[in-house]
């Protein structure tokens, strides 16, 4: 008999009743480090008071009035995403996958409006992820997200990673824009190299396309920069938020340049939820913290203190582990065991990481972890790649 849940998740024997910070609690007491801060959203950690705070009082005020309205949180927090950084205008949406959707609607609607309808071509590659919709696992193309939901949405060519070549001959008088995450998160934490990103930003200038970044994982100081881009010295057409965005409240974003948003007029978008008073007012909190030198400074010093000791633990498990990777504290171990063991032992000692592609495990902790967490957190790894030592000996 299916159950009352549809058994779409391969769920961890766990249940949370509270959180605290880098900490989630069972209802027995039992603590766990978390290095997944549900998968990279919970940038300030669980019942974080400023957040908790900016809730409680829009939740007293007013919840959700539709975008038939003005709404006074949504126009704060755009002018704040503006105000820091390359975008001109912000749609909101409730999650990642709705802000691909519309990634890809303003990008073929802006070659409509050119004269060009015939450039509809979205260039993405190997190893990304762009959300479950139907344009989300069209774009990412790979069999274990596509197989079973076809026909899938047309338009996408699809490159292997890294591939310079393959890019230079994907891109024609048919190509609408390039769609890649600077970092990517469920592709097993490939780091775009800066160098790569400014080539990038060069091809689609000499030929006219839109370049798109799904900063939905790696945004939000999670590289420690605002956004992960930044590192390279270029910016997008259109970009991808999400995750981190609302700290934990369900909040998405597109943000785009004022040429690139040309044909997103009254009545080609639109969401019911969407930058609703509840989200907006959580993420003014969030950026109020995260979009400040002084936060960003310390996510580096604590990003560099997490990798020092990661290359310390890789040290001590040659058997287990292979290296690190990643940017920030968007962290990757790339396992020698298998990483749903690694995942499982850490369980067992009670901390908290992601699986990802290419056998590696995640670590997204928030990006307020304290350094006393850094040193529990690889204590606990420490245990959990020792049982596993001990297991195959």
């Amino acid at each position: 008999m299916i159950p009352s849940i549809l058994p779409t998740y391969s769920r961890a024997p766990l249940s949370f009743v509270k959180g605290e910070g880098s900490w989630l609690i069972e209802a027995d007491g039992s603590r766990y480090l978390d290095l997944g801060a549900g998968i990279a959203v919970n940038v300030l950690g669980h019942a974080n008071p400023a957040l908790v705070d900016a809730l409680t009082h829009q939740a007293q005020t007013l919840w959700h009035v539709s975008n038939l309205y003005n709404i006074p949180q949504q126009q704060a927090l755009a002018d704040r995403l503006v105000e820091a950084t390359f975008a001109d205008t912000v749609f909101f949406t409730n999650s990642g996958t709705e802000a691909c959707e519309l990634a890809v609607k303003m990008a073929r609607k802006y070659w409509y409006e050119k004269g060009q309808p015939e450039r509809t071509e979205i260039i993405t590659f190997d190893g990304s992820f762009h959300g479950r919709s139907s344009a989300g696992i069209a774009a990412a193309g790979s069999e274990k997200m596509v197989k079973g939901f076809g026909p899938l949405l047309p338009g996408f060519v699809h490159l292997p990673f890294g591939d310079h070549d393959a890019l230079r001959a994907a891109t024609t008088q048919t190509t609408a824009a390039i769609l890649i995450e600077p970092v990517q998160g469920e592709g097993g934490i490939r780091v775009v190299p800066d160098q790569c990103l400014k080539g990038l930003r060069d091809l689609c200038d000499t030929h006219g396309i839109l370049l798109i970044f799904d900063e939905v994982q790696c945004g939000m100081g999670r590289t420690g920069k605002l956004f992960a881009h930044e590192w390279a010295g270029v910016t997008p057409d259109i970009m991808m938020v999400a995750k981190g965005i609302g700290g934990g409240f369900p909040l998405g974003a597109v943000l785009a340049t004022e040429a690139a948003a040309s044909g997103m007029v009254a009545g080609t978008h639109g969401s019911t939820y969407g930058g609703n008073p509840l989200a907006c007012a959580v993420g003014c909190a969030v950026m109020d913290i995260v979009a400040t030198d002084a936060f960003l400074d310390g996510v580096n010093r604590r990003a560099g203190l997490l990798r020092q000791k990661l290359e310390g633990l890789v040290a001590s498990h040659p058997q287990v582990f292979e290296s690190v990777r990643g940017a920030g504290l968007m962290l990757g171990l790339k396992c020698r065991a298998l990483n749903s063991d690694v995942v499982k032992a850490g369980y067992a000692a009670h901390v908290l990481t992601v699986p990802a592609a290419d056998n590696v495990v995640r670590l997204l902790p928030p990006l307020n972890i304290t350094e006393d967490e850094i040193a529990e957190a690889i204590a606990r790894l420490d245990k959990a790649a020792s049982a596993l030592d001990q297991a195959n000996t």
